[in-house]
């Protein structure tokens, strides 16, 4: 009898624990919207600008996709989506997100749900950024717009990664389209981005070991010039409006004839030069074919402002200047 109100009493009491414990509301992890300061990948100055930013937590590392300002007819939004993989432990509870290596018959369903009716040729040219190789897909639409797709992975190369570190990787996706772009404008943006997001750890790192210096550094016989290094290249344009166009323009000189008294109708007069002509050292004085119409207009012009021209043999000290006009 003293046993059943012995258990009676600690099953009640563990009601009341139960009843009285707090009932917190615990949201599942998914994504979220973060601030476009926190892009782990950075467009380049110019543009295009950052809209939004959507980051999803995993348990092996981060992702995120930067909604990007569009300006296109072409369904779709523009984007930068960037994958970091490799932090094991990273965020508990989240689970881990599966990846594979870019492959061909992947990145072509890729390029072919990134802009719909857009007719996409992915390029054979081997380019590389400052991050390493990548590889594009570009297309024109019925309207004109231009879309370039384009896809990175940095990894370090396995003779770096076999000793315990380096083992992370970053992939990358770029998705532009616009209406006034050129493929090569939008592809300056592959060139320009900033990866500004990194992994807590040598172990993860997916760059590898940095490269050694040049060995023409110091070596004799191997000269450097300035012109080399980037100056001779035309460096990829960043952003989508193109450079203002430098419009040059002809020097028309109007020239007036002595015959001409009235200027034509609706062209503004151009005066006649004051004072004559000041030939240079060296050259023989210029004589007019009429000196009486064409002299004696210039004359009274310079006597009327008070101008006094020298001629060459009087430009010198003060003591020849003061000579010559007595």
């Amino acid at each position: 009898m003293r046993l059943r109100k012995t258990i009676s009493l600690v099953a009640v009491a563990g009601m009341m624990a139960g009843c009285t414990s707090t009932g917190g509301v615990r949201q599942p992890s998914g994504p979220e919207t973060v601030a476009p300061e926190k892009a782990l990948v950075l467009p380049p100055p110019g543009g295009p600008s950052i809209v939004s930013v959507v980051e999803r937590k995993r348990g092996n590392g981060v992702e995120q996709t930067i909604s990007l300002f569009t300006s296109s007819s072409v369904p779709g939004q523009n984007f930068l989506k960037v994958q970091f993989f490799g932090a094991s432990g990273a965020n508990p509870g989240t689970g881990n997100a599966g990846f594979s290596m870019i492959n061909e018959s992947g990145i072509a369903r890729e390029v072919a749900r990134s802009a719909p009716g857009v007719p996409m040729a992915t390029s054979a040219t081997f380019l590389q950024n400052a991050y390493g190789p990548f590889g594009y897909a570009s297309g024109r639409s019925r309207a004109g717009d231009t879309c370039v797709y384009a896809w990175q992975q940095i990894r370090s190369s396995t003779a770096a990664n076999t000793q315990a570190r380096n083992f992370g990787m970053i992939q990358l996706r770029l998705r532009l389209c616009d209406a006034r772009a050129s493929e090569r404008q939008l592809l300056g943006i592959v060139y320009g981005y900033t990866i500004s997001g990194t992994f807590d750890g040598a172990v993860w790192n997916p760059y590898g070991n940095p490269p050694s210096a040049d060995g023409a550094l110091g070596r004799t016989g191997e000269p450097i010039y300035p012109d080399e290094g980037g100056y001779r290249a035309s460096p990829m344009p960043i952003g989508y409006e193109p450079a203002p166009a430098i419009v040059s323009r002809s020097r028309a000189t109007a020239v007036r004839s002595a015959s001409t008294s009235q200027p034509a109708q609706g062209v503004a007069s151009v005066p006649a030069p004051i004072g004559p002509r000041v030939p240079l050292p060296g050259e023989a004085p210029q004589t007019s074919a009429r000196p009486d119409a064409a002299a004696a207009p210039i004359e009274q012009s310079v006597r009327a402002i008070g101008v006094t021209v020298p001629s060459p043999d009087c430009i010198g000290d003060a003591a020849m200047t003061a000579a010559c006009r007595r």
